[in-house]
């Protein structure tokens, strides 16, 4: 049965992310009372616990609680940060419900502005909820126009954002520039020019100034992206807000242009 909170509407609002590189101590807690909520008991949470983070059952632990649960909280409190987040997407494979564990967690997720999700049994990077619509969008207008390879690259993009314990954000850039620049390519007929040289040769494929816009994100990609020096690694905000744009850029495109 929902709770009073969701049957009337009283829900509260996403929290600005604060949390990328931790899974806090309560969140460790939360993981195991979803867990139980879900239909998956004490013995079976340990042994999912125990086979991701390579330790060895307790066997003198016998009894669910507080035995087996005090066992499972321990490890899972003693344990790295990312470490946790294995742990979830097991849990999310194992529960017979997984669509309800799903929610529960990305629930706790956006009320304590943790920047991970539960998306498909697989814990992604989250970002702000402008960001969110424009993956969502891109991936979506980028399939259904039937442009799979910048559709996987924009999935590629994501997947280093979400890389544990450090990002990958060199390689995001690269994987959001190059559906930019697939897209670019596929609506223009040419296939062999970069970016930039097509918004060089085509300057009316984006309004002005954007156009001259995207050719500064090209510029700050090759140089941040592909033709990086050393100490001058971007930050993940840096990577978040060129994918961003990429990706609102590539949609625009493909759904605006045809070759």
């Amino acid at each position: 049965m929902d709770s009073f909170s969701r049957r009337y509407g009283y829900l509260l609002t996403d929290v600005e992310i604060s949390v990328r590189e931790d899974a806090p101590l309560e969140f460790r807690g939360v993981i195991v009372d979803i867990a139980y909520e879900v239909g998956l008991s004490p013995h079976e949470v340990r042994t999912v616990v125990c086979r991701v983070l390579r330790r060895r059952e307790d066997p003198s632990n016998w009894s669910p609680f507080p035995n087996v649960d005090g066992e499972v909280r321990d490890h899972l409190d003693s344990c790295e940060w990312y470490e946790v987040y294995d742990v979830v997407e097991v849990l999310a494979a194992e529960a017979e419900d997984s669509g309800r564990f799903e929610n529960e967690i990305n629930e706790y997720l956006r009320r304590r502005g943790i920047g991970w999700q539960l998306t498909k049994g697989t814990i992604q990077t989250r970002g702000a909820e402008a960001f969110e619509e424009t993956m969502k969008e891109a991936s979506k207008a980028l399939s259904a126009n039937s442009r799979i390879t910048a559709a996987q690259e924009i999935h590629e993009s994501l997947k280093d954002l979400s890389r544990r314990p450090k990002p990958d954000v060199t390689g995001s850039i690269q994987h959001a520039l190059a559906a930019l620049e697939c897209v670019a390519r596929d609506v223009t007929g040419d296939q062999r020019a970069t970016l930039g040289v097509i918004l060089k040769k085509r300057p009316g494929l984006l309004p002005p100034p954007l156009d001259t816009a995207v050719d500064k994100l090209w510029g700050f990609a090759s140089e941040q992206g592909r033709h990086l020096r050393e100490g001058r690694v971007p930050a993940r905000e840096e990577a978040e807000l060129a994918v961003h744009v990429a990706a609102a850029i590539a949609t625009y495109l493909s759904k605006n242009k045809r070759p």
